[in-house]
């Protein structure tokens, strides 16, 4: 029969019993700092203040110590307890996560925003800012989303659809070499083997996502399922008819939007009509 974990008066203290958890299952692993974050691809010393209390994080690096360690769902509940705020991680956000980690394929539309799985780090510090983050909260949130990017690579990885409103191309950032590198940064993507980019032109007219950014997740059993999200809440839609509905109408924007070889072209134009950066 296996020994009982004692649970003393210290590890009852939800912030104590997080961090006791994430250095619990890094030594039992044999991982090192350096290691784990080689992996997971965020810097190793986010990890080392995660173990040391002083900082808890942000859900998508838990979500990745979960993957990583094979606990799903323990470390994010735990993290939930440690920062104090259920509103701060909310149900439908972490089921999201959790199928999204195992989709086969995700199908994206972009109202504003490029999706965080190609956002650069340039994009995702000016974007969270304006969000109001600030300090280290703003540095672990954009080394979070910027992380999440690795969800696209390797054999195993899903094959993921972008439409992007032209909208989204003609909102630039305030840092003029952040934004050009996030064209750029679309543009390598697009030539990606697992990735599909369009762009959809504000001349194609009213469409019935235009103001519904959205992700399909097909998982390995045929079933879909959408996410809706604006800046404030987000909204995990399982519904058969309702994610029916939704696929079609992203199938009527999909007909609208540019081929992927039109959206390319469309994209490195606008790099070139970009002024170029300043001789130093």
């Amino acid at each position: 029969m296996p020994t009982r974990r004692v649970i003393t008066g210290r590890s009852q203290e939800p912030r104590v019993r997080f961090t006791e958890e994430l250095r619990r299952l890094r030594t039992e692993r044999g991982d090192s700092l350096r290691k784990l974050g080689e992996v997971l691809g965020w810097d190793w010393s986010l990890f080392g203040k995660m173990e040391s209390g002083e900082t808890l994080g942000g859900p998508e690096v838990v979500q990745a110590l979960d993957q990583h360690y094979g606990t799903p769902g323990l470390l994010l509940a735990l993290w939930e307890l440690a920062v104090g705020d259920p509103a701060q991680f909310r149900e439908q956000y972490r089921r999201y996560m959790a199928l999204e980690a195992e989709a086969v394929s995700l199908w994206h539309y972009a109202v504003s925003a490029p999706p965080g799985l190609l956002q650069t780090e340039g994009y995702a510090r000016e974007a969270l800012a304006a969000g109001g983050l600030r300090g280290e909260e703003l540095s672990q949130q954009v080394a979070a989303r910027v992380g999440r990017a690795q969800l696209l690579e390797g054999d195993r990885a899903p094959h993921f659809r972008t439409i992007l409103s032209e909208t989204v191309l003609r909102t630039p950032l305030r840092d003029a070499t952040a934004w050009r590198e996030q064209l750029e940064h679309l543009v390598e993507a697009a030539d990606r083997p697992n990735v599909t980019l369009h762009v959809m032109p504000l001349d194609a007219g009213l469409h019935y996502l235009m103001s519904t950014a959205v992700m399909f997740l097909r998982m390995a059993d045929g079933q879909p399922v959408a996410y809706t999200e604006n800046n404030f809440r987000g909204e995990l839609v399982q519904e058969s008819t309702q994610v029916e509905r939704m696929q079609r109408a992203y199938d009527v924007v999909r007909d609208l939007a540019l081929s992927p070889a039109e959206s390319r072209k469309f994209i490195t134009d606008m790099l070139e009509d970009l002024p170029c950066d300043p001789l130093i």
